[in-house]
């Protein structure tokens, strides 16, 4: 039997739909979530007990620890499948031809560099490569009609991404920056199988950030909705069919552009000037359970497939599918709740820090109304348990 890693911050999901499969399984992850399936081979980072804070993901996660401690598993497996939190340039070259996945990623992971490539070909947001600070502000002055976003050159899930204010307080880290007009609009995004020969859109989201809900200037993501429907876009807009297509249709191109293999995700922005490219993720999406619900597919098995030159048929959605990741609303002890739709659950008794990740709800129901009003229902319940075990007065 063939050998498997998953790697990521959380393989949770990945674990479940592997399992269907026929392979020995090996993972290492960051987090523990008490749902994750207990397999032999598993390592993970963090351990969650009574009492214990669980701590600040930004403060303590890094890519470098996960595969320092998968050095073992490296050797050992036929095949690895980097997630979420670790880029297939992070391991060494020996490794490389294990990985199923698109691995020539440097002009995607760079999101200077991949507006670069695609800048004359599709619709896009004006970017800047900065050297300092200051640049931004000099920039800024030359367009008093725009308003613009500093964003690292590398990085996902929405972080360190702030609207350009007059406030010098703002500084830069190791990381590099860019600063990209702030193109305002609907976030959606696209999810795409590729093979060597071929590409094929999956299916495409509402893709949500936390500015969808608390109108904060937060783009950290927490969630999607699919399909994209008149209804689950939750906004009035004429002509969804045709920005269907055109979504699918520039997502395959992208895929075929950059070579990419196995399941992908392409980010976008739609307003009244049509769909603006902002970013291509070279790696299975956080709407993996989504489509599986949605569509009643293995995400797994496509992307395996895929990355061994087959996309399987792809049903249409039977379902609409909205996922939502609940952040701690204050510090609090982790309870149980007994709710049919949560996951990605910390283990009891466990403390939890304000704004960090407490768990996910994934839902379906072929009704959008319905739908809608119970992840609702259940983001309310959620929030006022963690109100109930805080542990601090704020």
């Amino acid at each position: 039997m063939e050998k498997l890693l998953l790697i990521g911050i959380d393989t949770r999901c990945m674990i479940n739909s592997a399992l269907q499969l026929d392979y020995e399984l090996y993972s290492t992850s960051y987090f523990s979530t008490s749902d994750t399936p207990t397999i032999k081979n598993q390592k993970i980072i963090l351990n969650e007990s009574n009492d214990e804070s669980c701590g600040i993901f930004e403060d303590l996660f890094s890519s470098e620890t996960l595969l320092d401690i998968s050095k073992d598993y490296l050797d050992e497996v036929d095949y690895i499948i980097p997630v979420s939190g670790i880029s297939p340039t992070d391991f060494p070259k020996e490794y490389k031809k294990k990985i199923l996945g698109t691995t020539d990623i440097e002009d995607i992971e760079n999101k200077y560099k991949f507006y670069k490539k695609i800048k004359n070909k599709f619709l896009t947001p004006m970017t800047f490569r900065l050297s300092d600070i200051d640049e931004a502000f000099e920039i800024n002055e030359n367009y008093p009609n725009k308003q613009f976003i500093l964003k690292p050159t590398q990085g996902s899930g929405g972080y360190n991404i702030n609207l350009l204010d007059n406030s010098k307080d703002l500084q830069f880290n190791d990381s590099e920056f860019m600063l990209q007009e702030f193109v305002c609009g609907i976030n959606v995004s696209s999810s795409v199988l590729g093979t060597k020969n071929d590409s094929k859109t999956v299916v495409n989201s509402r893709l949500l950030t936390m500015n969808d809900f608390e109108k904060n200037n937060s783009f950290i993501y927490v969630g999607n909705i699919i399909p994209l429907t008149n209804e689950s876009m939750m906004e009035n807009i004429n002509g969804i069919c045709d920005i269907n297509e055109e979504m699918s249709e520039t997502s395959q191109n992208l895929a075929r552009r950059f070579n990419l293999i196995g399941s992908n995700g392409v980010d976008y922005i739609l307003n009244e000037n049509g769909l603006y490219v902002i970013e291509l993720n070279p790696r299975i999406q956080g709407t993996f359970e989504c489509v599986e619900k949605a569509l009643g597919i293995n995400m797994l098995e496509a992307h395996i497939k895929a990355c061994q030159g087959e996309i399987v048929d792809i049903p249409k959605p039977e379902y609409y599918s909205y996922k939502r990741i609940i952040y701690s609303p204050n510090r609090m002890k982790y309870e149980k709740i007994d709710l049919d739709n949560i996951y990605d659950l910390p283990h009891i008794g466990s403390i939890t820090e304000k704004a960090e990740p407490l768990l996910t709800i994934i839902d379906k129901d072929k009704d959008f109304e319905k739908l809608y009003k119970k992840v609702e229902l259940t983001c309310k319940i959620v929030n006022k348990q963690a109100r109930l075990h805080q542990q601090d007065i704020e």
